[in-house]
């Protein structure tokens, strides 16, 4: 790249755009001239599309041809650390460049002239009469001094409806005003008083903080049990960056996490800090975008996109509950948002904090090589102590045919009703039934689209497919052999819990938590409040309760079927049941009352099962790792997925077995392929889907073997092939 910063008018100039082209584009610079990395607004063909300037142009061809940028757009330059980043995150998943400049633009007219909304202040004029309503309109605006208000904020706060400000505005009491809606964000003040630490905390906050300190680029595993404080710790972290005047980013693994976080961010700061996530309304995005690029957004806590956002100068991202597998993009741009925020800090002398009660076995083996500093908390938080784990064998248990609640867990439930305690029974399954079966024919109904069955939702009075998402109504009679009356719910889904739950415990208030229950995140954000503040006796939830929250009045957690994802073809089926039971189990006993954990289990001698109940972590990962070691896989060896897809299996199974033919860019690295064989889920929305695995040594240059092994295939008509480099699923 020239390190040329500035290019005059007339000057060719190459511009990225987020085209899918396999180039940047040469223009002349516009009048005015413009710097590199500039955001540009440019000709392509008959529109006009957004790009970068991403350095000098190439030419090579009749400049009088060549078209000039239209404009230079009013947004912060792309700061040359983003644009590596950009190039090595592509580098790395194997990504077009066009595509990642998606990502990195991901808000809503950036083009555009900063918006304007109405504001609400204080008139000169009379109102020709006074009613109560108009009367208590003007003692805010007096009240607060004359500051402006939006028209909603105005009406809530005086008590009134919005007709009457606007009744006020056509009488000259109240004066109406055009306003920027993009402003910088409230400053965050790292110097209010924090909650009082614990002994652990306090040595594991001044670690941090020096570490902060050095602004060198260093990456700390916090490992801490659930309900140890490691929020209160990272926070002082981010306090640390904000007094060095950088910016800090927060990840959290699920939108309806935010809300709480929020509420303590601002306990601790002062004042709200900018949101990322689908949550957030498009006009929020674009202030966001734009406000970090100025530098005029301290603190930002989102998903995992969060990363790609043009920051000025960051100097902390902390990855909470860093083993959760939503951190990994699965479609489109194929990365981990946990290891490109190392990759990011690197680049920009940022401090990472990875923060989780259980952590991946990749920081674990990180930290244990010496590549990451790890930090421990040993003890929860205050009065509240770590749940007493049980183990109940299903085998000695008395069941009812379709039941999942054990008697030693009904129980169990009873008690802490009686006590006016809150339960929660866990499910690691949405829908009311996974299987649909006629018991006539023996026909499981099954997508028409994908080789999935699909799952009944009673409350929807619909099946759903959970890979495309195609739905149809619960029929009556058997799709294949016609006979009504005869189709059957197999095995227990969320909803079918709750039923056997609300006849079990009729006295009980239950709540349901499962992602695909709520229209809106915020909705979810509501209900999970609500149960927060004691709004339910008894909790159903899927793995969505899993990750973070906390109930205060909850002392029991009920595991239905501790043994669901112990097997499976997945190389990391042990750890992530190991990583959910300990969370889940966790969500109890995080206040005064000691909680207890009761996993139901037909296999209570299994090793990871017998891992969970005692508590010997370390010893489960040794032996975890000691296995992947021995198998050559992550993180002692590299892997990538290819997925050939198309809409008829013959031709995607041909070019599979042309690759495994021609597998010698592989092989001259040590890399072996497995396959072509029919992917897990062998078909997605009409697409027959074929797989190969790559498997290479630690140290192997996987990228560039695998860049060399595709470059000659000639993909024709509707085929597609996607490369995943460190799958975290096998589907």
């Amino acid at each position: 790249m020239s390190t040329q910063e500035y290019f005059d008018q007339g000057e060719l100039v190459a511009v990225l755009t987020a085209q899918p082209l396999d180039r940047t584009l040469d223009y002349k610079a516009p009048e005015g001239g413009c710097f590199l990395g500039a955001f540009v607004e440019v000709p392509l063909g008959p529109r006009k599309v957004l790009g970068v300037v991403w350095g000098p142009g190439q030419g090579g061809f009749d400049l009088s041809k060549a078209r000039s940028v239209i404009r230079v757009l009013e947004v912060a330059p792309m700061r040359e650390e983003m644009r590596v980043f950009l190039g090595r995150v592509a580098d790395y998943t194997l990504t077009p460049m066009p595509s990642m400049l998606r990502l990195a633009t991901r808000a809503p007219g950036l083009g555009d002239p900063p918006s304007m909304r109405k504001i609400y202040r204080l008139g000169q004029g009379e109102p020709d009469r006074m009613t109560d309503a108009r009367t208590r309109v003007l003692e805010v605006l007096r009240d607060y001094g004359g500051l402006a208000f939006t028209l909603k904020e105005l009406a809530e706060q005086a008590g009134v409806t919005s007709s009457v400000v606007k009744g006020l505005v056509k009488q000259g009491a109240v004066r109406e005003e055009d306003s920027p809606r993009d402003l910088p964000y409230p400053h965050l003040d790292p110097d209010l008083p924090g909650k009082t630490l614990t002994e652990d905390q306090t040595a594991a906050v001044a670690k941090l903080q020096t570490g902060q300190r050095t602004g060198d680029y260093g990456t700390t595993l916090l490992k801490g049990v659930t309900g140890s404080g490691k929020t209160e710790v990272y926070l002082e972290a981010v306090a640390e960056a904000l007094r060095m005047g950088r910016q800090a980013l927060v990840l959290l693994p699920e939108i309806a996490l935010t809300a709480e976080f929020l509420t303590r961010v601002e306990a601790r700061f002062g004042a709200r800090p900018a949101e990322w996530h689908s949550g957030a309304t498009m006009t929020e995005r674009r202030r966001v975008w734009r406000m970090v690029g100025q530098g005029d957004a301290q603190l930002v806590v989102g998903a995992r996109s969060a990363l790609f956002l043009p920051f000025r100068d960051l100097g902390l991202v902390v990855v909470d509950e860093e083993h959760d597998t939503s951190y990994k993009q699965e479609d489109g741009v194929h990365y981990s948002a946990r290891d490109m925020a190392v990759l990011r800090s690197a680049i920009c002398g940022a401090r990472v904090i990875l923060a989780s009660a259980t952590p991946s076995l990749e920081s674990w083996a990180n930290a244990e090589a010496g590549k990451y500093e790890r930090l421990d908390l040993t003890s929860r938080f205050g009065a509240a102590v770590l749940p007493e784990m049980q183990p109940i064998d299903m085998r000695a248990e008395q069941m009812q045919p379709g039941t999942w609640i054990s008697p030693s867990l009904r129980q169990a439930v009873r008690q802490r009703i009686e006590r006016g305690e809150q339960s929660l029974l866990f499910i690691n399954r949405r829908g009311y039934a996974p299987v649909t079966l006629c018991r006539a024919c023996g026909e499981q109904i099954a997508c028409d689209h994908c080789d999935a069955r699909m799952v009944e939702h009673r409350f929807l009075k619909r099946l759903m497919c959970h890979q495309c998402g195609e739905t149809k109504p619960m029929p009556d009679a058997c799709p294949s052999c016609g006979v009504e009356g005869k189709l059957a719910p197999v095995g227990p889904g969320i909803e079918r819990l709750a039923e056997e739950a609300e006849a079990t415990f009729p006295e009980a208030k239950i709540a349901m938590l499962s992602s695909d229950l709520f229209g809106s995140a915020r909705a979810l954000k509501a209900k999970i409040e609500e149960i927060a503040e004691g709004d339910a006796d008894l909790i159903i939830g899927t793995q969505l309760v899993a990750k973070g929250h906390n109930f205060p009045k909850l002392t029991l957690v009920g595991v239905i079927d501790a043994d669901l994802s112990l097997h499976g073809a997945d190389l990391r089926a042990a750890e992530r049941t190991f990583q959910l039971m300990r969370q889940v189990a966790g969500r109890a006993g995080r206040a005064d009352k000691p909680g207890q954990a009761l996993l139901q289990t037909f296999q209570p001698e299994h090793p990871v099962i017998r891992a969970i109940l005692s508590g010997d972590e370390e010893g489960f990962w040794k032996a975890e790792a000691a296995g992947r070691q021995a198998a050559g896989v992550p993180p002692y060896g590299r892997m990538a997925g290819i997925v050939l897809s198309g809409p008829e299996v013959g031709p995607v199974f041909d070019i599979g077995n042309t690759m495994a033919r021609n597998d010698a860019p592989l092989r001259e690295i040590g890399a072996q392929v497995f396959g072509p064989a029919p992917a897990p889920i062998a078909r997605i929305r009409g697409r027959h889907r074929v797989r190969l695995l790559v498997k290479a040594p630690k140290g192997a240059p996987i990228q560039d073997a695998i860049a060399r092994w595709i470059a000659p295939l000639r993909l024709k008509g509707d085929i597609r092939l996607t490369v995943d480099i460190d799958p975290q699923s096998f589907y």
